[in-house]
């Protein structure tokens, strides 16, 4: 038997006027044929579970098309037909195919096509007809639809966030194609979609408002019948009728089964509505609190989420830490401009530069001061433990370490770089337990790659695209009425 390998993974944030084109797809990854078993099969990446639960299983993997950009605007038009295009020339010269695993992230937003996870999964569906297995793996960000739903046998979310079970459930969905395609199983999904939606701010998985929720997730995987259950807590930095939380229960050819637990997943959320309401501390909340706490500390800069499609060079945090003269602590920018400003400095000469705050004005204004250079990297690292995305090998760009008079160390890079690794700082020479305070531009994805080091961990509402504040977001698509909008 023949499974093909099909992954189309981008977190569209429409809150940000930059669209995503398909040079940022090149700059991470796009590839077809053999050169996705050759990157992805030794990730922690779900990609690198199919492959490992296809050849447990005896079957062959027929990697097709994988493209993967790090979050940002909608896609441009133009660059997402090309990807379709490309994604299903490749199809067609695949051959006879039994199934097909996917792996879509869930909250694609294009120019043209708002649900456009829904989009390409339908057109696989029409393209492969309605008797080929189509099995996949969703990110809990997803914002689903019933598109989505209604083009595949059976979705499968991570558990985890920080995402952390992604090559798991790689080996899930594998395991299930498998069984599936041995005529022992017979998947059958339900979708409940609750007229809710959870604040980032608690969508940390290990947290003790979340574990209720999914600990009743694991109890329904013991009931005769249920193959898997999904909790997926939404993309709010999406403006699509799609936004919002949801749940899947996939059942073995029992659909008033998984009708019956996907509503008692979505009760359980709606139910519990108001702890997924977001606890906000302002930046000199924050600081305070820093002040009274033994470091190190990690402040996680929520308006200028990496991870969720901010530009990365927010400086409201920068700012105040630096009016403070708060010694010993680092901040990442990215600002390509800066870094060749500061690569025509020798290491120990001091350079003035204006930092951060170039994108947009949603971001804060520029830190302007004299720095003193430290050092510079070419920006490639790896990471060889199991962190956030599943990815092993990382490049933001040439890199400049500097640091201001007042004792903050920035962190200069060409390329936005989402803080998923600590090897980004090590392998500059920047050693983090040197820092009592370290910014980490993100939410709860840093927060595997910097609890090893760090004590304590404050989310920060700063201002931005990616504001854990939903109410300050002008939404014009969602659906109304909406827990907590309305």
């Amino acid at each position: 038997m023949r499974v093909g390998i099909i992954a189309l993974l981008h977190e569209s944030n429409t809150f940000i006027s930059r669209p995503t084109t398909l040079e940022h797809f090149r700059e991470h990854l796009l590839l077809t044929g053999e050169a996705i078993r050759e990157q992805l099969a030794g990730t922690q990446h779900e990609i690198g579970g199919f492959f490992e639960g296809l050849a447990g299983a005896g079957i062959g993997a027929v990697p097709i098309f994988a493209a993967r950009a790090v979050p940002y605007g909608p896609i441009e038009a133009g660059a997402f037909e090309t990807l379709i295009e490309t994604m299903f020339r490749e199809l067609s010269a695949a051959g006879h195919l039994d199934g097909i695993l996917v792996a879509p992230h869930g909250a694609t937003v294009s120019e043209l096509f708002p649900d456009a996870d829904g989009h390409w999964l339908t057109e696989l569906r029409k393209r492969v007809g309605p008797k080929v297995p189509i099995i996949g793996t969703l990110d809990p960000h997803a914002n689903l639809s019933a598109a989505m739903v209604n083009a595949t046998d059976a979705l499968i979310a991570y558990r985890t966030n920080p995402h952390l079970d992604q090559r798991e459930r790689g080996v899930e969905a594998a395991r299930l194609m498998s069984a599936t395609l041995l005529g022992e199983v017979r998947p059958t999904q339900a979708a409940a979609m609750p007229p809710l939606a959870i604040n980032i701010e608690r969508q940390c998985t290990s947290e003790p408002h979340m574990r209720a929720l999914y600990a009743l997730a694991d109890e329904q995987l013991d009931s005769e019948g249920v193959l898997s259950n999904s909790i997926l807590l939404g993309f709010p930095y999406a403006d699509v009728a799609e936004m919002g939380s949801a749940t899947i229960v996939v059942t073995d050819n029992d659909p008033d089964l998984a009708q019956q637990m996907v509503d008692q997943l979505g009760r359980f959320m709606w139910e519990h509505r108001e702890d997924y309401v977001g606890r906000l501390i302002s930046i000199d909340e924050a600081l305070d609190q820093a002040a009274k706490l033994d470091g190190p500390i990690c402040l996680l800069d929520m308006g200028d989420n990496v991870g969720g499609g901010s530009p990365g060079d927010g400086t409201f945090l920068a700012n105040a830490i630096d009016e403070r003269m708060m010694p010993h602590t680092f901040v990442c920018l990215c600002d390509p401009e800066c870094v060749l400003q500061a690569a025509m400095r020798n290491v120990g000469e001091w350079v003035a530069l204006r930092v951060g705050g170039k994108t947009d004005d949603l971001h804060g204004k520029p830190l302007g001061c004299r720095f003193t250079v430290l050092g510079f990297s070419n920006g490639t690292f790896s990471e060889s433990e199991v962190r956030h995305g599943g990815f092993t090998h990382y490049d933001q760009g040439a890199t400049a370490i500097v640091r201001s008079d007042n004792g903050l160390t920035v962190m200069l890079t060409s390329k936005r770089m989402p803080p998923f690794s600590l090897q980004q700082l090590i392998s500059c020479g920047v050693d983090p337990m040197q820092f009592r305070i370290l910014v980490a531009k993100g939410v709860n994805a840093p927060i595997a790659a910097y609890a090893p080091v760090c004590r304590h961990f404050i989310r920060v509402n700063t201002p931005g695209c990616t504001s854990a504040d939903m109410t300050s977001l002008r939404f014009e698509h969602r659906r109304r009425p909406m827990f907590p909008f309305e």
